[in-house]
């Protein structure tokens, strides 16, 4: 499945042109993060969008980015021009690929965030002296910041996708919200998906391992004596 959203991510970024970027939201001031994020969540199916409903809405923008589909509001007889709507297609398509996962580990601290999703890389938000810093990789630049308590991560590529996860924690840290947009110079309206997660204890690993010189990797069932 990674493979194939790396396709697909592909295919997207050999379509695009240059695009501006948008400012992002700014980082933190001072030592502590202004919401923990960490510990193990499990999608929660009951909520959140479905990717057809989540499509027919942006397709319905769309159809409103035409004067002459105006007049005719969510009606419209006519629909966008076949490009557009193949763009936003292919933008919905990603978005589902990338946000699948079921389960999101998230480890942190005052210096790092790191998000491990299955199926895909992790993202990771640095910081140095409460600043939010830039992470080059295979597929862009990666950066962080904060809008309140919301964490916004945005990987910028370079020839124009965008892709912004919003994660919000509740109060008791017991429920995530991860809203991801996906923006790209081909579309004319972004795409959006809104994904819940339920925080989940982990079953302890049924195997230890460590790691030495003489025998590389040992695992065990039980305590490991070196």
């Amino acid at each position: 499945m990674r493979t194939l959203s790396l396709v697909v991510l592909g295919l997207l970024v050999a379509a695009c042109a240059q695009a501006p970027r948008q400012p992002l939201a700014g980082a933190p001031a001072g030592g502590a993060l202004p919401a923990d994020f960490s510990g193990s969540w499990e999608r929660d199916y009951a909520r959140g969008d479905e990717v057809s409903g989540a499509l027919a809405d942006a397709y319905y923008r769309l159809a409103r980015t035409f004067p002459d589909q105006q007049q005719f509001g969510r009606a419209a007889p006519a629909g966008p021009p076949e490009r557009d709507v193949a763009a936003l297609y292919a933008l919905a398509r990603l978005a589902e690929l990338i946000t699948r996962g079921d389960v999101l580990g998230i480890s942190q601290d005052a210096g790092e965030i790191q998000v491990e999703r299955e199926d895909d890389f992790a993202l990771t938000c640095a910081f140095h002296g409460g600043r939010a810093v830039g992470i080059e990789n295979a597929f862009g630049r990666e950066i962080c910041g904060w809008d309140g308590t919301d964490l916004v991560s945005r990987l910028d590529l370079a020839d124009g996708l965008t892709i912004v996860h919003r994660f919000t924690v509740s109060a008791d840290r017991s429920q995530l919200r991860v809203v991801t947009t996906l923006d790209s110079p081909t579309s004319r309206v972004p795409f959006t998906l809104r994904r819940f997660y339920r925080r989940f204890e982990r079953p302890a690993p049924d195997f230890n391992c460590v790691e030495t010189l003489s025998m590389k990797r040992v695992c065990s069932t039980g305590e490991i004596e070196l």
